[in-house]
């Protein structure tokens, strides 16, 4: 495991308790430990969550393993946070204060710790005490409804616009946005970071096109949901597809060209859409997707192919930009953004739930830590 002392990227320095759970707040973490944070995980006893073994979400930080449901293990916290920035959480509203480690009992212990919450819902509201998962959250906020064909149901995107954008993306602005403010007052605050406030925030331009009446509130009518014959996706004579986006006049004319057509009716007039469609679904059928990759190669028609998971590393831009890499066998994305005088970098794998217990609360300040294994408050795996 990378030590603190090792540690680079414009947040080195910067201390954070990470209370383990899956999705969007491991995500944050992941951010601010790839760019410098010395960032303390804290797993409790039980089994692993998913996906944990492989480590790419974990990377980069040691474990520490709390018993959490002995109060005196809530006191540990404490001390933690007296030598902390930041606290990332994603409980729902209320488990914390029970637990003894809410806002109020930390920030009597450090004034100027950063006490990040991360939720689906938001810490109030009717629905804030419910469970929910991605889909719910951006099927409320007005983002699902708009995700698909105009005459079938709304498709559902991953789990990246709500967990990953609207969620830990979020939460990692917040914590920043509330460190720099530090700088002037002092003083910690409470960050209340919703996904379904962050998937709104996404849909600011939607929302604004909609006013000025260049928006419609529906599915597959509308110039970047796919249903536009310049904007989206065409299937390729070997069943793999290729992702046209030729918006501008000038990329258009390029895409038609590449693609031999010629006498295409006018494309400002709606009622030619389906038409032209037809039109390059049935010319990019008749050749293999690498092939049109090979016609469009050093234009700016703003063609693509529609990569699969192990193809992408592999993409000779990304692979020029080091944009994924493999550690430990897991290929896994690289540490961004980057920064010209202190890059950040993705950690290593780390070892387990608990294997860097004593360490680490060494490490932290924490003297009697013998004792509170001795005790079953802290587990060494």
């Amino acid at each position: 495991m990378t030590g603190v002392a090792e540690r680079a990227g414009p947040l080195a320095g910067l201390r954070v308790i990470e209370l383990a759970g899956i999705g969007p707040g491991p995500y944050c973490a992941m951010l601010l430990a790839d760019l410098g944070a010395d960032v303390l995980r804290i797993d409790r006893p039980g089994p692993g969550l998913p996906g944990a073994q492989a480590g790419v979400l974990e990377r980069g930080r040691r474990s520490v393993l709390l018993d959490l449901k002995q109060p005196q293990a809530g006191e540990v916290v404490l001390r933690l946070v007296e030598r902390a920035d930041v606290l990332l959480e994603g409980f729902r509203p209320g488990v914390m204060e029970r637990l003894g480690i809410g806002p109020e009992a930390c920030a009597a212990r450090n004034p100027r710790l950063i006490y990040g919450r991360m939720t689906g819902w938001g810490q109030a509201g009717p629905l804030a005490e419910r469970a929910g998962h991605d889909i719910n959250y951006i099927a409320r906020t007005g983002a699902l409804h708009g995700v698909g064909p105009a005459t079938g149901p709304p498709q559902v995107p991953l789990n990246l616009l709500g967990d990953f954008g609207g969620g830990g993306l979020l939460l990692a602005f917040g914590v920043l946005a509330a460190l720099h403010e530090r700088q002037q007052s002092g003083r910690g605050q409470v960050v209340d970071a919703a996904i379904i406030d962050g998937v709104a925030s996404f849909m600011a331009m939607p929302y604004s096109l909609l006013a000025s009446g260049m928006w419609q509130d529906a599915r597959g009518v509308n110039p970047l949901d796919g249903s536009a014959p310049d904007y989206g996706v065409y299937e390729t004579s070997d069943g793999k597809w290729l992702a046209v986006g030729a918006l501008e006049p000038r990329f258009f004319e390029l895409l038609v060209t590449g693609l031999g057509l010629t006498d295409l009716p006018d494309r400002s007039d709606p009622r030619h859409r389906a038409t032209i469609r037809r039109r390059f679904a049935e010319r990019i059928r008749e050749r293999t997707r690498d092939e049109w990759v090979a016609v469009f190669e050093g234009t700016d028609a703003c063609v693509a192919p529609v990569l699969s998971m192990r193809e992408a590393p592999n993409d000779p831009h990304l692979a020029a930009r080091q944009t994924y890499l493999n550690r430990d066998g897991v290929v896994q994305p690289a540490a961004a953004p980057r920064f010209s005088r202190t890059p950040g970098r993705a950690g290593a794998t780390p070892s387990g739930a608990g294997a860097d217990t004593v360490e680490a609360l060494y490490d932290w300040g924490i003297e009697d830590v013998q004792e509170l294994v001795a005790a079953g408050l802290a587990v060494q795996a």
